[in-house]
């Protein structure tokens, strides 16, 4: 499934103009097989023995390209590093507040919310953003074998 959406990404940025460099693919490959929603640093250290040339300031050109492109969602939640997520069709995010593990899920419900929300208030509504915050697994299991 993975090489579909690789194959489709890449097709999506030929057709929008950008040239496919190694390092454009194997960024994108790193995304799409990617579970954790990494950060540029991430993605860059992932990929530094592969392409020793490239540098932090590469990763981060090519994930605004993507954006731009709408391949990736950027995600911001109050840190100070931006996270990339290669689903880009709507989801919602539950963060683990000791570890900053991001997991995705979905919640057909919370699209009747957008229609209420236009309703009530004539607002034509472009997008909305869910975050639930709690501990996750690893972190509780972490925690209960420490006591």
């Amino acid at each position: 499934m993975s090489e579909v959406r690789l194959k489709g990404a890449l097709d999506a940025l030929k057709n929008s103009g950008v040239r496919i460099t190694p390092q454009r693919h194997a960024i994108l490959e790193y995304l799409i097989s990617s579970e954790s929603h990494p950060t540029a640093d991430d993605i860059y250290k992932a990929l530094e023995s592969d392409f020793p040339n490239m540098s932090v300031a590469t990763v981060y050109n090519n994930l605004r390209v993507f954006r731009n492109a709408g391949l990736i969602k950027e995600l911001t939640y109050g840190d100070a590093s931006s996270r990339f997520d290669f689903v880009t069709h709507d989801h919602y995010h539950i963060i683990c507040d000791e570890c900053g593990t991001i997991v995705d899920f979905h919640h057909p419900g919370l699209e009747e919310v957008e229609r209420l929300a236009s309703h009530v208030t004539g607002f034509k509504v472009n997008y909305h953003r869910l975050e639930v915050y709690g501990t996750c697994p690893s972190c509780v299991s972490r925690v209960a074998n420490t006591k």
